[in-house]
């Protein structure tokens, strides 16, 4: 008899189907900040819908920057309304800070606004060469017909003068004469 109440201790019981079980408690997936920190995402978790669970490289980058306390401080200061922008900086901040640990993100805009110069020095000098070929051609032009540059004044900034049809065939010796002049002096 002794082995037959072992028995009956190893063996499930199994209940009927007319008794009622406990409802299910549905799991949900902490966000990516939180299975970071290891700890248990509530449902009223700031950080939530800001790292999702399917992101955890964007929580890295912030926490390893500013630490999850500042993050979480941060956002809860915010209103709900600017607190996607306040994070989507927090990230871009933290990945330049880690690119470039002295300058962060200005290093980059210091960048970008050499570059901007740059590239406005070569249209300033493209702009000039410009000028410099449609004066020549004009040049050229008054020696071809015979004309005087004083006698040509009448004649189109271009050297064209009543030539329509040459004018509408090129629009690249059309130049508005200001801004070249406002590009070439700034």
């Amino acid at each position: 008899m002794a082995s037959h109440h072992a028995n009956d201790t190893l063996q499930p019981k199994l209940s009927s189907p007319s008794t009622s079980s406990p409802p299910m408690s549905v799991v949900v997936t902490p966000c990516a900040a939180c299975k970071i920190l290891r700890r248990r995402c509530a449902e009223t978790c700031v950080l939530a819908p800001h790292f999702p669970p399917d992101e955890p490289l964007k929580f890295i980058m912030a926490h390893r920057v500013f630490g999850s306390s500042n993050i979480i401080k941060f956002l809860q200061e915010l209103p709900e309304s600017q607190r996607g922008d306040a994070v989507s900086s927090m990230v871009y901040e933290a990945n330049a800070r880690i690119r470039d640990p002295v300058y962060g993100s200005a290093g980059a805009i210091f960048q970008l606004q050499n570059q901007v110069n740059e590239l406005q020095a070569q249209l300033a000098k493209a702009q000039a060469e410009v000028f410099n070929i449609q004066c020549q051609y004009a040049a050229l032009f008054c020696i071809e017909t015979g004309q005087s540059p004083q006698s040509s004044s009448h004649q189109s900034f271009d050297g064209f003068g009543s030539d329509e049809s040459f004018q509408s065939s090129n629009p690249s010796f059309y130049l508005d004469q200001d801004s070249l002049w406002d590009t070439i002096w700034a």
